[in-house]
């Protein structure tokens, strides 16, 4: 791993990953990394790990859904290996590893193409520790181990494997703070799809006892996923049903809007890194509420850029939602603070960084 070459002129790489929709961190950033290189004269082969099932019904069949996604992913990937000057695999923990990050890097080395891997998950240290034997050999075989966060570089160094950090980038023109004052009443919004790590059961119980307190108060969830159901059924039991919203997939280019429409943002999550609604809403000029797990003590500082909260405590996570909405001097401390500091996760900084391992890594245009 980390063996960089004699640079070489950069003139195409290619991506895997997944891509919207969902819309999802990874799936964002891996298009948004694909349309920053070309604007940089690059070109980019993607090789998407979640195409469309054809025909449509397949995806409704498991064990023939895998299959019939991984074959043809396996021959764009070969080809697309055979073409770049490198392989930049966008990887995570469990099934995505296997089926789609570790054929990469096998790939990768059977063609002779440098393979430069960007690990993401917030679960790595337990995803390590229960699949280190099969994980091992693959990450290995790849040329270079990049990784967003701090948090995640002391993860991969206790298991023995040396990273660097390039962090996750946010669109600074994209995301900006509204200069229009909010007419609706105190807004919270969470960002995170509706799964079990996310915990958006805990971000409702929070919500109630704001709620309780501040009647005017509305939350709006933006995401999918297998527990909407069940959260919808919560709220109704809680009695927040009329002042919860469900938007449900929100594209990419209407996520602006929801965070300038809101006072805060909550993250609620019990596994996380370095999650790009929270940087998207320090860009956004929002403060932001966060549990303090994996990498988020890493990406903000309690009290200064965001406020956190320990995971699965909504008493506390509601006490803090309220110091931003009864406190406006320490919300725009919190803003400004966090203006300021996700400067260095946009593209002027971050290109550096990731172009730096890019022409080191490079074998000769084919």
């Amino acid at each position: 791993m980390d063996r960089l070459r004699t640079p070489a002129p950069l003139r195409r790489v290619a991506l895997v990953g997944p891509l919207p929709p969902p819309a999802g961190g990874m799936a964002n950033q891996t298009a948004q990394l694909a349309q920053l290189l070309r604007a940089e004269g690059i070109d980019v082969d993607v090789v998407q790990v979640n195409a469309p099932y054809r025909p449509a019904w397949v995806g409704r069949v498991r064990g023939v859904r895998a299959l019939l996604r991984l074959v043809p992913y396996l021959i764009s990937l070969w080809r697309a290996a055979r073409r770049a000057q490198l392989l930049h695999v966008m990887a995570n923990s469990g099934w995505s590893w296997h089926l789609f990050a570790a054929p990469a890097i096998w790939i990768g080395r059977l063609s002779g193409c440098p393979v430069l891997v960007n690990y993401r998950g917030g679960d790595a240290d337990s995803f390590l520790r229960r699949t280190r034997r099969w994980v091992t050999p693959s990450l290995l075989r790849a040329d270079v181990l990049v990784v967003p966060s701090g948090f995640l570089l002391e993860v991969f160094a206790r298991h023995g494997f040396g990273a660097r950090i390039v962090p996750n980038v946010v669109s600074l023109e994209r995301f900006a703070p509204c200069l229009q004052a909010r007419a609706l009443g105190p807004t919270i919004l969470v960002a995170r799809h509706l799964e079990a790590i996310y915990d958006n059961a805990t971000a409702l119980r929070a919500f109630a006892l704001v709620a309780a307190v501040m009647p005017a108060a509305r939350m709006v969830i933006a995401g999918m996923g297998p527990q909407r159901a069940a959260l919808e059924r919560l709220a109704t039991e809680l009695g927040i049903a009329a002042s919860v919203r469900f938007a449900g997939n929100v594209e990419r280019q209407a996520m602006p809007a929801l965070y300038q429409a809101a006072d805060v943002v909550l993250n609620p999550s019990t596994v996380d890194n370095t999650p790009n609604s929270v940087l998207e809403a320090l860009a956004s000029g929002v403060p932001v509420v966060s549990t303090d797990v994996g990498g988020i003590p890493y990406l903000v500082a309690h009290e200064c850029t965001a406020l956190l909260v320990p995971p699965r405590a909504p008493q506390a996570m509601a006490d803090a939602l309220l110091r931003l909405l009864r406190e406006p001097r320490l919300a725009q401390a919190l803003r400004a603070a966090g203006i300021d500091h996700v400067r260095q996760f946009g593209w002027a900084a971050v290109k550096p960084l990731l172009l730096r391992s890019y022409g080191a890594l490079a074998r000769p245009a084919p």
